[in-house]
């Protein structure tokens, strides 16, 4: 019994001296899980992203609150979300070498929350890159009138830029893009395979903001150019017969006595081929040193950037009809001119036949008739070329007086 107690006695205090000044250690409890993940593109702290790549973010498991994109500025960017607010898409491109930071809330079923924030920075380019067009919004044209996009600087990566570019004709109309010579810059044509159909509307789309041109240079806009094609009037010069007519809609309304070049010389040779019409003045100087310089002619109409023009020239008027005697331009007598003048229209074809140098390359901006189909072709940075359109919407679409440098209508501004 003694032996009993005396153990009893020490297990108290055993106790007792455990308890006495101590501090419980609490055991840690796992973190409670919202149960949402939240999943953004591009990804947080990702650079050199393109302005017009895709940009999201998503939550699994749970629904968004309060999302929003913000430019350094502290604007939001517009964008959109989705009916069941898993999913937030911004709407608007954004802009070049600029931070865009996330913020908002990812709320998950049992109603705890995760935040969404993050940020990432685009592209900043070494330069950007603009575009003009022969052709103004609205205008109408000729049936030989090519789609010319100048680009000021050159272009490395022209398969890029022509993927981003959008021919769309109502009636369906085949044709192709062909990059050609520019000092300075670079500039690509878009022609039909045959002439245009009479009264074809066209719409020409480039999406080109955010498209990397190469070499470090990137799009500075996008744009579209509407048009439509008028009448069909073609000018039909045969330099043999000393005469030109003027077709209209297949009735000839003009059949005169003109004068070609002379052809004695190389430099004095009307060329062979379909020219453009590119201008018209009713007053123009010409010159052409050492053969004369600033000379007043009437009711010019400039065909080619060689110096052909039709125009009036009275000094040869007793020989029209009957010699060739010009230096190189085909003249007629003030009344027909005058008539002639009346009836042109950028990008008419003035077909001459009968010399013995053709149009080329070395005769100015437009000699786009003068290259055949194949190799028109050829002259596209993506395989094939683009022979075959596609059916657009109401037609199909494959990717003023005087040369009009055309003023694209570009799109709306990107996020600064």
């Amino acid at each position: 019994m003694l032996a009993l107690a005396a153990l009893l006695t020490a297990l108290i205090a055993l106790i007792a001296g455990c308890s006495t000044g101590g501090t419980a250690t609490p055991v840690a409890q796992p973190e409670r899980d919202s149960g949402v993940s939240v999943t953004q593109d591009p990804g947080a702290g990702a650079t050199d992203i393109s302005p017009t790549a895709p940009v999201s973010v998503t939550a699994s498991g749970g629904t968004l609150q309060d999302v929003a994109l913000t430019s350094e500025s502290g604007r939001a960017v517009q964008g959109a979300l989705s009916p069941d607010r898993r999913s937030y898409t911004v709407t608007e491109p954004l802009g070049y070498g600029a931070t865009y930071t996330w913020s908002g809330t990812a709320i998950g079923a049992s109603g705890d929350s995760t935040p969404v924030e993050g940020a990432f920075t685009t592209v900043d380019p070494d330069s950007v890159t603009s575009v003009t067009t022969y052709i103004a919004d609205g205008q109408e044209v000729g049936i030989a009138a090519p789609i010319i996009l100048k680009f000021d600087a050159p272009v490395a990566d022209k398969a890029a830029v022509e993927k981003a570019l959008t021919v769309t004709t109502t009636p369906q109309t085949v044709g192709s893009w062909a990059w050609l010579p520019d000092d300075g810059g670079s500039r690509v044509h878009w022609r039909p395979r045959d002439y245009w159909t009479p009264g074809t509307a066209v719409h020409v789309a480039g999406n080109l903001y955010g498209v990397d041109y190469g070499d470090g240079a990137y799009g500075e806009s996008d744009f579209t150019l509407d048009f439509t094609v008028g009448r069909s009037q073609i000018v039909k010069a045969d330099a043999t017969s000393h005469r030109m007519q003027v077709i209209r809609d297949g009735a000839t309304i003009m059949d005169i006595p003109v004068s070609y070049g002379e052809g004695n010389e190389d430099r004095n040779v009307t060329r062979s081929g379909v020219h453009v019409v590119t201008e018209k003045h009713e007053d123009f100087l010409m010159s052409n040193p050492p053969y004369y310089e600033n000379v007043r002619e009437r009711w010019a109409v400039r065909i080619s950037n060689n110096g052909e023009f039709i125009h009036a020239n009275p000094a040869t008027t007793g020989v029209q009809g009957s010699a060739n005697v010009t230096n190189g331009c085909i003249n007629l007598s003030l009344s027909d001119a005058e008539e002639y003048f009346g009836t042109a229209m950028y990008g008419d074809p003035v077909e001459v036949t009968g010399t013995r140098i053709d149009l080329s390359a070395a005769d100015g901006d437009i000699y786009d008739w003068a290259i055949d189909w194949s190799t028109w072709q050829s002259l596209s940075a993506l395989p094939g070329g683009t022979d075959t359109a596609s059916a657009g919407a109401a037609g199909s679409s494959a990717t003023g007086t005087g040369v009009t440098t055309g003023t694209a209508v570009p799109a709306a501004l990107p996020t600064r």
